[in-house]
């Protein structure tokens, strides 16, 4: 009997503009905001949307991810709900690891083909958004599309960064370019106030992007990737769709960040600690599911803190933190002043004699020791800060690669896992 939806999540290739970031795990599995994974945000939306069945396709670094997903999406014994992966194989038709967005789809096709669902919902693991799937898959029924795209307004100074679209009075798509130059951007300019902006939102946000978010029918997700030269769905699978089939374009006006890069990771993880972030992790109607750690309340003692997100299991002694996101179990010493950083925690709690041990051979503990300053940074998880250390860009670089940190877009970035001895100054 056919189902009606199944999703697959894109985990993306080597991540290599999210460096380090992605060194040792897959994009999906890169800590967000203090306690959750950036997979989190795409499969609490399929769960909010009723969505159930959704497989997350990888190939680079999925150890934690699966380990991730493992420990904490468990349905109920009397549901047949799942989140697994499907790794990259070799089988006996396909040697190959993954070429491209459509041809890891194509890939797995015989698992989806098990499924035997009616329409596939092609989602990507690296956006931040919140999405009801529900409103989305009804538009596309009524409309009879074939293919869905799901698309946001954007101003001129991010176009040529996105897949471009217009449509027809009726919504239909008729043209796709994928992130064109910007001596193409006039002709693909569109009336964006027919969708329902104000004149003052259309004249500034005159342009409609693809978000990388897709409803197929089965039929003809089957019948497109059949062609083996299509390795792409922005470059070459919708443009292909556009000439054979309706396809539909679904207007989504809210918050959407691809956050991809080491700028925008990093800037969307301080907006969560605004006043008004652009995306609420308060918001429970839509809540953020992550891994259950019950993990202790934070302490915190004689501490200041401005705009920040504390998350659970911390230890603060004496410390000035402003506009910036601590992860779960940091520990943070006396006198230290941290500036707009995003620290990623901890995996684990030091014992009381490996700590011993390690202030005993003069090796700083996991966390950040005493009377050091951190400003514009990312500090992944498990690193260890030693004291009056001064991490700060102060020869201001732009992009930089030292011995044990990155400067990515004046953002210093310190490696998960690394030790940053006492006195240091970057």
């Amino acid at each position: 009997m056919k189902r009606q939806v199944l999703a697959l999540i894109l985990g993306g290739g080597q991540g290599s503009r999210l460096f380090p970031l992605t060194q040792e795990r897959s994009k999906p599995a890169v800590p967000l905001g203090g306690k959750y994974r950036l997979i989190d945000i795409t499969v609490s939306n399929c769960i909010n949307s009723g969505i159930h069945n959704i497989y997350v396709l990888t190939q680079f670094n999925s150890a934690s991810l699966n380990r991730h997903i493992s420990q904490t999406y468990r349905f109920s014994g009397f549901s047949d709900g799942f989140v697994e992966i499907l790794a990259a194989e070799q089988t006996p038709g396909n040697k190959n690891w993954f070429q491209g967005t459509a041809d890891a789809v194509r890939q797995v096709m015989m698992h989806i083909n098990d499924f035997d669902p009616q329409h596939v919902l092609i989602l990507s693991g690296d956006h931040l958004y919140q999405m009801n799937y529900q409103k989305f898959l009804d538009r596309h029924i009524e409309t009879n599309a074939d293919v869905t795209i799901s698309v946001i307004p954007t101003d001129q100074s991010r176009a040529s960064s996105f897949g471009l679209l217009k449509t027809n009075g009726d919504g239909q798509i008729i043209e796709f370019r994928e992130k064109p130059p910007a001596e193409q951007l006039p002709e693909m300019r569109v009336d964006t106030s027919r969708l329902g902006l104000t004149a003052a939102e259309a004249e500034s946000r005159c342009y409609l992007a693809s978000m990388g978010v897709y409803f197929f029918k089965i039929s003809a997700l089957r019948e497109l990737l059949a062609d083996d030269k299509y390795t792409d769905f922005g470059g070459e699978v919708i443009p292909a769709a556009i000439d054979k089939y309706k396809v539909q374009g679904y207007l989504f006006k809210d918050y959407w960040e691809d956050i991809g890069t080491i700028s925008s990771f990093f800037h969307a993880n301080l907006d969560l600690a605004s006043d008004w972030p652009q995306f609420n992790l308060f918001n429970t109607a839509l809540p953020i599911y992550t891994r259950r750690r019950f993990l202790p309340s934070s302490k915190f003692i004689d501490c200041q803190i401005q705009k920040s997100l504390i998350s659970e299991g911390c230890i603060l002694n004496n410390v000035s933190i402003s506009d910036s996101v601590i992860g779960i179990r940091s520990r943070i010493g006396g006198g230290t002043r941290i500036e707009n950083t995003l620290m990623m925690g901890a995996d684990f709690y030091q014992g009381l004699e490996e700590m011993d041990a390690d202030q005993k051979s003069g090796r700083p503990l996991v966390g950040i020791g005493s009377n050091t300053i951190i400003r514009k940074a990312i500090i992944d998880k498990n690193v260890r800060v030693g004291s009056n250390c001064r991490i700060l860009n102060e020869a201001g670089l732009e992009y930089h690669d030292g011995d044990n940190y990155f400067i990515r877009e004046g953002i210093i970035v310190i490696p998960k896992g690394v030790t940053i001895p006492d006195e240091t100054v970057i």
